[in-house]
């Protein structure tokens, strides 16, 4: 989970942005003449701007390239991929046929399932429809992923261009660590709710304006944009929260005057934005927390999503020094590779901080900065895949209300931002400090070699977290007969299709890709999503409550070993499928796809053959 990411927050007059960023006089009213010239200029200005966004959505979309045209390929982590595909399907049926948003019955049936309580990312979903319906679910995640990381890039481009920098190159160099650090690329390969950052700058622009004018216009801009960010993805905005506060404490020790002044404007635009967003998110989370399929808690402990302290200095698999060997060691999942930094990046920050350490802005950003990399250690340090004796600090927060609820691990996205402005802002010290000197002939000997030589640290320090294409594995496709819709011959209205083997727990559900890749066309039991643990049990788990065919049927997909199938299991099994309302069982691609049938058959009665899958017409048994 991606977290927020730390303010530049309520700048000093030391940190108020260069004069050259403030827009130029007024000449008096255009003359036709002088029009066109400013026309160009105007382009000209925006050119650049231009380019710095392309060639972030450019690196996106490179990194995405593995997917791009290939329907039998997903990227690593094809369960994620599998839930977020699902999930954009879901919000573009739910605009097409205005359905209830927060709610969906195509999945787990006959229960359904609370999308409001898992990641249903309506804020891309939503705006995604049209591509969605026209080239399908995966094309839309693929979008979604380029817009998540190359629009988080932007964002922070732009903030720290109006900003903390007076230089293009240093707010482009900071916007590529922002949006593209070895987190927010393991991030986006699985977790879109994670990597869609890019309301994260808008929002603290807002909270954080260095002006004390117009405080309910911007407080209702902050409310509309952390409603839309609840639709987004939850723990970013939680995260953001938390970043934000120890920001704000950080600042105040550091430029007490300062803090005192702004803050009444500050805690106005606050009080604004909340009263904006309360009466619009009291539904939506009403629902969350107390709605149909509502849980309690999550399905696993979140203490053992911890980062190993040696991750930081190691390098992420997805960069062209990493490995798929060391990362596995030190981070809980190749998604969850938020803190793999590098030795250089590390050494060039607390060179800034020395350097910087007068300004208020760099000394509350390296206090926010060191305290979420600790908290991401967990409540017991490990080190270089060992534990330790040593206690972290997260074990003082991680029972509060909400952080019970988060991953440690991904409290280290709070350090990717801190390090992007961190290296902006160095890179714009340089290029201010030799321009001043190249005003003297001194100057004009000296200035360009520090310039080269920090220019040279930077790239030494980001050269090697250079992401590479996000990895992807093969997936069997869609079985034809459900991909062409002859399904519709075996399936009357409020039935459903039982996909083989039917998935159990968090295991990876064949039934909602095929749902997912159709368009939602057909009403599936189970699926991978977080639910409770029974009608009467609101305890978190993973999918619906096992039955036991489903389970039966896993074990053999996972093994290989053909059971001997009793008349009690084919009972089972009846009840089962009566419990699911299943008209139709469909067995597409597997690994061990033989030892499935041959059991579905002892189960069932013999099923038939159909384009490379197998369709068992259970009607006769259910009726």
């Amino acid at each position: 989970m991606a977290a927020a990411t730390p303010a530049p927050a309520t700048p000093s007059a030391s940190d108020a942005p260069p004069a050259s960023d403030a827009p130029p006089a007024s000449d008096g009213p255009p003359t036709p003449d002088r029009e066109p010239a400013r026309r160009l200029g105007r382009a000209r200005t925006y050119t650049p701007d231009a380019l710095v966004v392309a060639g972030y959505v450019g690196l996106a979309v490179l990194l995405a390239s593995g997917q791009w045209g290939r329907a039998d390929r997903m990227f690593h982590q094809a369960g994620d991929q599998i839930l977020f595909e699902w999930m954009l399907a879901r919000a573009a049926r739910a605009v097409v046929d205005l359905d209830n948003p927060l709610y969906s019955a195509a999945l787990n049936a006959p229960d359904g399932v609370n999308l409001m309580a898992n990641t249903s990312v309506l804020g891309l979903g939503v705006p995604l429809t049209p591509v969605t319906l026209l080239l399908g679910s995966q094309v839309a995640f693929l979008v979604a992923v380029v817009a998540c990381l190359a629009g988080t890039a932007t964002a922070w481009y732009v903030l720290l261009r109006s900003r903390l920098v007076d230089s293009r190159v240093a707010a482009a160099v900071g916007g590529l660590v922002c949006g593209f650090a070895p987190g927010m690329v393991a991030q986006a390969g699985a977790h879109l709710h994670m990597s869609a950052q890019f309301l994260v700058p808008p929002i603290l622009a807002l909270v954080f304006r260095p002006d004390s004018g117009r405080v309910l216009r911007h407080g209702v801009l902050l409310g509309l944009l952390v409603t839309y960010q609840v639709f987004l993805g939850e723990e970013v905005l939680l995260f953001m929260a938390l970043a934000a506060g120890v920001f704000v404490l950080a600042y105040a020790v550091a430029d007490p005057r300062t803090a005192r002044r702004r803050a009444p404007a500050l805690l106005g635009r606050i009080g604004v934005g909340a009263a904006v967003a309360a009466p619009l998110l009291a539904y939506p989370l009403w629902f969350q927390f107390l709605g149909p399929g509502h849980y309690r808690g999550m399905p696993f402990h979140a203490y053992g999503y911890q980062l190993d302290l040696a991750s930081f200095t190691a390098s992420a698999r997805q960069t062209v020094l990493g490995d798929g060997y060391l990362p596995g060691l030190l981070a809980p999942n190749a998604t969850e590779e938020n803190s793999f930094f590098g030795p250089g990046l590390l050494i060039l920050a607390v060179v800034v901080v020395i350097w910087l350490w007068r300004r208020p802005l760099v000394r509350a950003l390296a206090v926010c900065g060191a305290l979420f990399a600790l908290l991401s250690l967990g409540a017991r340090v490990r080190l270089d895949g060992a534990p330790t004796s040593v206690p972290g600090p997260y074990r003082l927060v991680g029972e509060l209300p909400l952080l019970d609820l988060a991953v440690p691990a991904r409290l280290a996205l709070v350090c990717i931002p801190v390090l992007g402005i961190l290296v902006a802002l160095s890179l714009d010290r340089v290029r201010s400090a030799t321009t001043a000197d190249t005003t003297t002939t001194a100057g004009a000997r000296s200035g360009v070699p520090v310039r080269l030589l920090w220019g040279g640290a930077v790239a030494a320090a980001l050269l090697p977290l250079t992401p590479t294409p996000i990895r992807t594995v093969p997936v069997w496709p869609v079985p034809a007969p459900v991909a062409d819709g002859r399904w519709r011959e075996y399936v009357p209205p409020g039935r459903t299709v039982v996909a083989v083997p039917p998935v159990t727990g968090a295991g990876e559900s064949p039934a909602m890709f095929w749902s997912a890749r159709t368009g939602l066309a057909f009403r599936a039991p189970g699926g991978y999503f977080i639910g409770p643990s029974a009608p009467d049990d609101p305890t978190a788990r993973w999918g619906a409550p096992d039955r036991p065919t489903a389970v039966l049927l896993r074990r053999v997909a996972e093994t290989g070993e053909v059971p001997v199938v009793t008349d009690t299991d084919r009972r089972a099994a009846v009840e089962d499928l009566r419990h699911w309302r299943a008209a139709v069982v469909v067995q597409g691609g597997l690994h061990l796809g033989d030892p499935v049938r041959r059991t579905v058959d002892a189960l069932l009665g013999p099923g038939r053959p159909v384009d490379g899958a197998w369709v068992w017409d259970v009607r006769p048994l259910v009726d």
